[in-house]
């Protein structure tokens, strides 16, 4: 796995932080960070990324701000959810894009194009971010083939950033007292 690294980070102004979270509230339905929240962004190769309080809560592709898995952890969203069946989770956890037959709800509202996330029927917890490739609309009628592409998803390089790190057997332990 390719380590993910920033390039200029830099503190958000307050202005730009309220438009971006009324931008996320917006298209996610819930209230995400505010003015009292220590908001930084940074460059990455595929996408923007914002760090709320040292943590990566979301990021911005194409001008286009979604939060990220452990950010919809955070926030539970109430819009732009693809639900699928428990046959689809170990998949999707793991990167695959969605199949139209996996798929047992959708939000009404999702267009081609929009960031989505997806979720498990069972817990209706985030499994990974994606961009739909059909309407909600599409997507119900489950029919064979992809109906979201996954971008971000738990295990992931962007993930596993915000892991702990654990200890290496280099490193040397204490001496008996």
């Amino acid at each position: 796995m390719t380590e993910l690294r920033f390039r200029k980070r830099h503190r958000m102004r307050l202005k730009e932080i309220e438009s971006l979270a009324t931008r996320l509230k917006e298209i996610l339905g819930t209230e995400v960070f505010g003015p009292l929240d220590t908001v930084d962004m940074a460059e990455c190769p595929e996408y923007d990324v914002v760090l709320v309080d040292g943590k990566i809560l979301s990021i911005v592709s194409q001008g286009e701000p979604f939060l990220t898995v452990r950010g919809l952890l955070v926030y539970p969203a109430t819009k732009r959810y693809i639900t699928v069946d428990m046959g689809a989770v170990k998949f999707v956890a793991n990167g695959a894009d969605v199949m139209g037959p996996g798929v047992v709800e959708v939000d009404p509202g999702i267009v081609e194009g929009d960031f989505v996330w997806i979720r498990d029927i069972r817990n209706k917890r985030p499994l990974a971010i994606g961009k739909a490739l059909v309407s909600a609309e599409t997507i119900m009628r489950k029919e064979k083939g992809k109906v979201a592409s996954s971008l971000h998803y738990v295990g992931d390089k962007l993930w596993a950033l915000d892991e702990p790190k654990e200890e290496t057997a280099d490193m040397p332990e204490d001496e008996p007292a």
